[in-house]
């Protein structure tokens, strides 16, 4: 059988048990538990998912990477893993996490999306014909400054039930402006299906 699966039988059988029959002899302080912000409000990362692995997994976790990412805007975190047996990473969004309660860290799931859409400040829209489809109105909004291409999944088949052209139409205050003077954003001759737009100081 699984090694995985003979840990996972073995844990559910374990926490399964009535409190006088488990492994301990009185009910464990509850992960999100309130008092948890006052003991300790901002835990060590690294720390929280050592203590996690010994008291869920029995340190069956070891070779599990865990930290921050300072790039991650639009979701809490994510796990990727290399393979069987390979190397697993769990990375956490500073931005969405690091200065939120504890609580938010422990259980990861959120619904804090007003503050994801915050960092959503680079907007293109479409001036095809999916500006007047839902859901989306031909908007792409996004954390980075990256262009709708054919990197994206869904470039092909805008392609083909569109074609229309994708112009920037909102960054953060200031994004543009570099060294001395004033700049404004001014658009360049349309190339492919795209107008780019540069800055001009002036």
């Amino acid at each position: 059988m699984d090694e995985d699966l003979l840990l996972a039988l073995r844990l559910q059988e374990e926490w399964n048990l009535p409190v006088s029959e488990g492994p301990q002899a009185q009910e464990p302080l509850s992960l999100v538990d309130e008092s948890w912000e006052l003991v300790d409000p901002t835990p060590d990362l690294q720390a929280l998912f050592m203590q996690f692995n010994d008291r869920f997994f029995w340190g069956q976790l070891e070779a599990v990477e865990v930290k921050w990412s300072r790039r991650m805007t639009l979701c809490a975190g994510i796990c990727t893993y290399e393979g069987k047996g390979g190397m697993c990473s769990i990375r956490l969004s500073e931005p969405l996490l690091k200065l939120r309660p504890r609580k938010d860290l422990v259980e990861i799931y959120h619904t804090f999306h007003d503050e994801v859409d915050e960092y959503r400040q680079h907007w293109w829209r479409c001036d095809g014909s999916c500006q007047f489809r839902k859901p989306y109105y031909g908007y792409v909004k996004r954390a980075t400054n990256r262009a709708p291409s054919a990197h994206d999944y869904w470039w092909a088949k805008h392609q083909n039930t569109c074609g229309g052209t994708y112009i920037k139409i909102k960054e953060p205050e200031n994004y543009s402006k570099k060294g001395k003077g004033k700049t404004k954003l001014i658009a360049t001759e349309n190339k492919g299906n795209f107008v780019y737009i540069l800055p001009a100081t002036v």
